[in-house]
């Protein structure tokens, strides 16, 4: 059975900066702050109106796809991962699909939040192996600029995300010894509503004895989204940081274990660890706890914050340019993220 390569990475992130202290102007925060808890400094915001998630990842995309050396015409499926869709419905998948002018093939949308771009490499991994398609175009793209909360209020999460988005195209690969090894997937539902967006969406309540959503009372519909709720400020992501970070330090360094250990390898034997980049402090507690060096360890959250979905593709592509993956070369992705999810993938370069 071939295995799956990375044929062709890219990246894009948009042009606007913002650093801490242009933050500044818009809550009571401060660079020092920012910095002493997340370890970011910047991060980039999509044009307002210029700019989507799917934009994005067409100029992602389109970098991929001239390093794989095919054309948009070549790919046979696609795989979209993110949290901040142009659309509720439909997904990211067809519009890009339309924007770069492809054939009609098929597309799927992957929900995993931070996960989300190592689920779909995972999807995708599996079309490949099984021979039903040999062009498959892997994304991870985000704009989330549009839906924070600019005020103090909503200072714990907006000063943490940031826009971009990230892409691999995924061929077999018959050499010995190269393309993915493993994913590995997992799931926690029990605390969900620890970091959420509770609203537009359906629950009307169901799953938590507090009112996440003030809904109108009608016979019918009004449910989804209502004035009360934006007055409310509920149409807000929510996230409990202490409790994520409680658990994404546990979850992160086993997940890698678990890749390694499926492989007969060790720490020791990575070459490049690309973690989602969710905060610079989780990063460099995984690094202490399983002993890697610096150099074993690519971080680029201090440039872009955490761009979910996107992040791991970005910073996998950033590190490639910046020849610290080379071909031979261990390469680990790991992820930790809303829901709870989690997930790991172990490459040879």
């Amino acid at each position: 059975m071939a295995l799956s390569k990375i044929a062709g990475i890219g990246y894009y992130v948009p042009e606007n900066v913002y650093t801490n202290q242009d933050l500044t102007k818009f809550m009571e925060t401060s660079d020092e702050w920012i910095q002493e808890r997340t370890g970011i400094q910047e991060r980039r915001y999509a044009h307002r109106t210029g700019e989507t998630t799917t934009t994005m990842a067409v100029k992602a995309a389109t970098i991929a796809i001239e390093r794989a050396g095919i054309t948009a015409q070549d790919i046979d499926f696609i795989v979209f991962a993110t949290l901040s869709p142009d659309y509720y419905f439909p997904g990211c998948g067809v519009l890009l699909q339309r924007a770069m002018k492809m054939k009609e093939i098929g597309a799927l949308d992957v929900r995993n939040q931070c996960s989300g771009f190592v689920y779909a490499l995972s999807v995708a991994d599996q079309f490949i192996k099984t021979g039903m398609y040999k062009n498959i175009l892997v994304i991870g793209s985000e704009k989330h600029s549009f839906g924070l909360d600019f005020s103090t209020r909503g200072r714990n999460i907006s000063v943490i995300f940031g826009d971009g988005a990230g892409a691999v195209v995924l061929q077999p690969t018959n050499k010995e010894g190269q393309g993915i090894l493993s994913t590995h997937l997992h799931s926690d539902g029990e605390s969900a509503e620890i970091l959420a967006m509770y609203n537009p969406g359906t629950h009307a309540n169901h799953w938590m004895e507090n009112k996440l959503a003030d809904f109108d009372e009608a016979e019918m519909g009004e449910m989804f989204m209502s004035h009360n709720m934006i007055d409310k400020a509920q149409n807000f992501p929510n996230m409990d940081g202490p409790a994520v970070f409680k658990k994404a330090v546990v979850k992160f360094p086993e997940v890698i274990m678990e890749a390694l250990a499926a492989n007969d390898l060790k720490p020791s034997d990575i070459g490049v660890l690309i973690p989602h980049q969710a905060n610079l402090r989780i990063a460099q507690f995984v690094q202490q706890k399983l002993q890697l060096r610096d150099d074993q360890v690519f971080n680029n959250i201090q440039k872009y914050g955490n761009t979910t979905a996107a992040s791991v593709p970005i910073a996998l592509c950033e590190a490639w340019e910046a020849g610290k993956i080379k071909e031979g070369d261990l390469v680990c992705l790991a992820a930790f993220g809303s829901g709870f999810t989690w997930a790991s993938a172990l490459l040879r370069w």
